[in-house]
């Protein structure tokens, strides 16, 4: 933030000024993550209270999750379900229940963004883009954002 006085006018002025040190631009919230232990009764309830569409359910067997994204209004919701105790996703929810896992920005050109958020001292968790359900993704580490995972999506091929 700039701010400026001009004294022969009794002028004061604040100029807000957009720093981005690592030149990677948020473009759009593509979707919010829930860890959930049953697809089928947490989109139930989204469904019998808000109205949301039942989507269909995928298997992300690399990723060792049954998941589903939900529109709502201009967004999405995304509900992740462990296949097996071992995975990451059964890991969360045993520390921490069902609750919010992360938040998606779409991003244009990932790959060259990965390279200069690295570059920038970002910790990231997945350096070269891999396939996921809404596209191609990488997560930046909880410990370079204040303790939220983000996921990055190439807003080039991005599910909507």
């Amino acid at each position: 933030m700039l701010s400026y006085f001009l004294p022969q006018t009794n002028i004061g002025a604040v100029i807000l000024v957009n720093y981005n040190k690592t030149g990677c631009v948020a473009r759009h919230l593509n979707h919010v993550a829930l860890a959930v232990f049953s697809l089928e009764k947490s989109i139930g309830f989204y469904s019998d209270t808000f109205g949301v569409t039942i989507p269909e359910f995928v298997e992300l067997t690399d990723h060792k999750v049954r998941a589903a994204l939900v529109r709502v209004g201009g967004s999405q919701l995304e509900f992740i379900q462990p296949l097996d105790s071992t995975s990451s996703i059964a890991k969360f929810l045993e520390k921490r229940g069902e609750s919010v896992h992360h938040i998606c920005f779409e991003i244009d050109d990932l790959a060259d963004n990965l390279e200069k958020l690295e570059g920038s001292g970002i910790n990231l968790i997945d350096k070269l883009p891999r396939p996921g359900l809404s596209g191609d993704i990488a997560f930046i580490h909880p410990k370079s954002t204040g303790g939220i995972l983000i996921e990055l999506v190439d807003s080039s091929g991005a599910r909507r």
